[in-house]
């Protein structure tokens, strides 16, 4: 046995040498692995975040004192990825020389060098204003709006973004002359006649910033309500037949007002409703300016229940009979009169006075379904005078009919 400075060496077989080879070269292999997972990371790569398309459709128009902005909310990304969520939407508004748009009342126009940010609506909202893939957001108007900007015209341009760090490109920029508008009328009244449904109102006198403009037409609005109508009527109305709600029992509609009619007066008869509906009303001034028409927001809102308050035509034909006593019938005064041709009857009401011109009291306590009445409780010795009225299902009560007298002998007595 050698000895190498001074430590023993020890001889091994060359079998077992090659297999401590073998297990060195593993042992190896495992710390480069082990090293390698416990290796300080790298530097983290960024994530880039979706960048929106730019929207390319931008529209906008003056409704009352406000600028309705409309466009498409973007759903892909600028490389034509999907976007997983809405984005953020950034509205700029500046006002420009008027030379910045053409004659016309709205245009594309230039985007302003330097654009002033106006409103950010946050992503979580942003539904809020979309209907149909459409984003729609009324941008409401000030007095300085109209006095600080003379001969301007508004214009607006967007962004969009998933991310603060990355906003879509610009969209199109889009410019619009803007006008005060009138007042919203606020004393908007209906009224029932039998002609129709009439309405009546009082003209705006002023604007947000001054007097109104000399007002070019009123445009009435109309839209059925859900509340369900006290009474109800079974056929269309041709215009006779509608009675005002009390305001109390103001309704809601369920859907936007439908445009029914436009009139240069301050009053309105609508002609074309069907019984038993209870409708809601609204009037909007229009104004002209020099580009165009501005039409006012809504009035206060005038609710109507439309139902028959036509009263039958008074019964014709009132006859009176004495009947004397008989057996054990005392005698009494028998009334009858012709059938009322009404199509709606309810039945029919007596009416008796001690004095001929005066109405009476009535004689019936239920409504009496056939025109005839047996006056049981008239006193010998006494005239009377009676007239008859006719009752539609809507409660509707005739005029009276010509009054007729009828009496009971004095010496009249029960055998």
């Amino acid at each position: 046995m050698e000895t190498r400075q001074g430590l023993p060496v020890r001889w091994l077989p060359p079998r077992v040498l090659h297999s401590h080879a073998r297990c060195g070269w593993l042992l190896l292999f495992v710390f480069a692995l082990l090293a390698a997972g416990c290796a300080s990371p790298g530097e983290p790569v960024e994530r880039k975040p979706p960048v929106p398309e730019e929207v390319s459709d931008l529209g906008a128009e003056q409704a009352d004192n406000s600028v309705v902005l409309t466009f498409t909310l973007p759903t892909e990304t600028a490389d034509h990825r999907s976007l997983e969520q809405s984005p953020a939407v950034e509205i700029f508004r500046d006002f420009e020389p008027a030379a910045a748009a053409t004659a016309a009342s709205s245009v594309s126009a230039p985007a302003p060098a330097h654009l002033t940010l106006h409103t950010t609506i946050p992503a979580a909202v942003v539904d809020n204003f979309v209907a149909g893939g459409r984003f729609r957001y009324p941008d409401p108007l000030q007095p300085e709006d109209f006095t600080q900007h003379p001969d301007s015209v508004v214009v607006y341009v967007v962004r969009t973004s998933i991310s603060a760090k990355k906003e879509s490109a610009d969209s199109n920029a889009f410019a619009l002359h803007i006008y005060p508008a009138p007042d919203p009328i606020d004393d908007l009244r209906g009224q029932v006649t039998h002609s129709g449904i009439e309405l009546a109102w009082t003209a705006p006198k002023k604007t947000p910033v001054g007097p109104a403009p000399p007002i070019a037409s009123y445009g009435i609005y109309r839209a059925e309500s859900q509340t369900a109508p006290s009474a109800a009527g079974s056929a269309s109305a041709s215009g006779e037949n509608a009675e005002a709600v009390p305001r109390a029992e103001t309704a809601k509609a369920p859907a936007p007002a439908m445009k029914i009619g436009e009139v240069q007066s301050t009053n309105y008869l609508d002609t074309q409703f069907e019984l038993g509906k209870t409708y809601i009303y609204t009037v909007r001034s229009v104004v002209k300016y020099d580009r165009g028409e501005i039409e006012s927001a809504d009035s206060n809102p005038a609710t109507v229940l439309a139902r028959d308050v036509t009263a039958p035509a008074a019964p014709q034909g009132l006859l009176t009979v004495y009947v004397p006593a008989q057996g054990n019938v005392p005698a009494h005064i028998e009334l009858s009169w012709a059938i009322s041709p009404e199509t709606d009857l309810a039945g029919y009401n007596i009416y008796r006075s001690e004095q001929a011109g005066v109405p009476g009291t009535r004689i019936n306590s239920e409504l009496l379904l056939t025109p005839a009445f047996t006056d049981m409780n008239a006193v010998p010795g006494r005239t009377y005078f009676y007239s008859v009225t006719a009752v539609d299902r809507s409660g509707n009560e005739s005029p009276p009919s010509t009054a007729v007298s009828g009496t009971v002998p004095a010496e009249s007595a029960t055998p």
